[in-house]
């Protein structure tokens, strides 16, 4: 009868600590407190890697706030308000619908989106997305509902411009790997193409590379994170995936990556693109870390898009 007892309390031991490590696994990978989402009037990225971008950066957004902007909002499938700021360049003219990067926020990862659209005569849609800025919610799930809420919003530039309204898809890091997920659904006419700039191939791998990052054994840490997540966020992190999307993905998708990039490893993005069946290139950066391809060399970054919708408009009666 003691040995009975001595089992059950070992099990129930083993099993509250394996609940209890899969919960702080999830706070930090998936929790967003309210102090994280504050955004501070000019908020810079940190890391070495950034400050000689600083300078740049910090402009963009000055000169993004003195643009004038119109407020957007939707409901989110699970009833979240999320938010977004569209600029105008001119009437009529092609939306980029753009979604920032893991814990950041529109202001601070795609203010220089703004002026890359506008050098291209395109208006754009920057947007918090979940947990992120102004939009509420407290979870991150790497792209999993992040794509759920880019369809939605899709849905709302029809909805508010028309149904001739031409639409790109446009994310940064995990902001890519959320229109990556979406490009492999079944989108409106509206959807021209998508950019993704240094994207990961599945929120499993990203994470995985992360835990080696910090010396810690990916193999037995991984399991308690995919678990956390299921368990308190509701989501499953292995139900898709950028990789698994571009493998049905019938819009075109241009690629960019920088070369030196030390969070998520140039190599993804060449694995996104072989995966992908539609129209696609891959332009990588030479010297470019995460996230610095535009600044880093905004010639060529410009360039390569030209050239992408020129050799589309050669292949159809693509219209741009």
């Amino acid at each position: 009868m003691k040995l009975i007892w001595l089992l059950i309390v070992t099990v129930c031991v083993l099993s509250l600590a394996i609940l209890l490590i899969a919960y702080i696994c999830f706070h930090l990978t998936f929790y967003v407190t309210k102090k994280q989402k504050q955004v501070k009037e000019f908020d810079l990225p940190p890391g070495d890697e950034y400050v000689p971008y600083h300078n740049t950066m910090l402009n963009w957004m000055k000169e993004v706030k003195k643009i004038p902007f119109k407020e957007m909002k939707i409901t989110s499938f699970d009833g979240l308000t999320l938010y977004g700021k569209y600029y105008e360049h001119s009437p009529y003219a092609p939306i980029e619908l753009m979604f920032h990067g893991y814990r950041g926020n529109a202001e601070r990862d795609l203010c220089g989106g703004v002026q890359r659209c506008f050098a291209l005569g395109r208006n754009c849609l920057i947007v918090d997305q979940r947990a992120s800025g102004k939009s509420e919610g407290k979870v991150i799930s790497f792209g999993i509902n992040e794509s759920r809420d880019c369809m939605l919003w899709v849905d709302h530039l029809i909805s508010v411009f028309g149904n001739e309204v031409e639409i790109i898809l446009t994310g940064i890091s995990m902001g890519a790997s959320t229109v990556l997920i979406a490009a492999g659904e079944k989108l409106p006419k509206n959807i021209k193409f998508v950019l993704a700039d240094c994207g990961y191939t599945s929120a499993k791998a990203i994470i995985k590379k992360v835990i080696k990052d910090i010396k810690l054994p990916a193999g037995a840490v991984y399991p308690f994170i995919k678990l956390g997540a299921k368990l308190y966020g509701g989501f499953n992190l292995e139900q898709t995936s950028p990789i698994k999307s571009m493998e049905k993905c019938k819009v075109p998708v241009i690629f960019f990556h920088g070369e030196d990039d030390r969070f998520v490893p140039c190599y993804m993005s060449y694995e996104n693109f072989a995966a992908c069946k539609a129209k696609k290139m891959l332009i990588t950066i030479p010297g470019a870390d995460h996230g610095l391809s535009f600044p880093a060399d905004e010639e060529k970054y410009l360039t390569a898009l030209k050239e992408f919708e020129s050799n589309l408009h050669k292949a159809s009666n693509f219209k741009l």
